[in-house]
């Protein structure tokens, strides 16, 4: 997990949390997925961090970038 991330992640309590990249603690609890997906996306806008969303299987299903990404689209629209 890259430093300047978030990540939505199943917990061990059965709901999500929101974890920063490289941290074993999560930041905060969710009861839901979307609840926990707003939340991070939130804080990934604020810290311009990449945000990532994980499956109940650990797998990421969803990635968005807030920040300066590595790999810019080379179309400008």
């Amino acid at each position: 997990m890259s430093k300047n991330s978030q990540h939505v992640v199943r917990s061990s309590d059965g709901g999500w949390a929101v974890k920063k990249g490289g941290s074993s603690k999560a930041t905060k609890h969710f009861d839901t997925q979307q609840e926990a997906i707003d939340y991070g996306r939130k804080v990934a806008k604020n810290q311009n961090a990449e945000f990532y969303v994980h499956g109940r299987d650990g797998r990421i299903k969803e990635k968005d970038s807030y920040g300066n990404d590595p790999h810019p689209p080379k179309d400008k629209k």
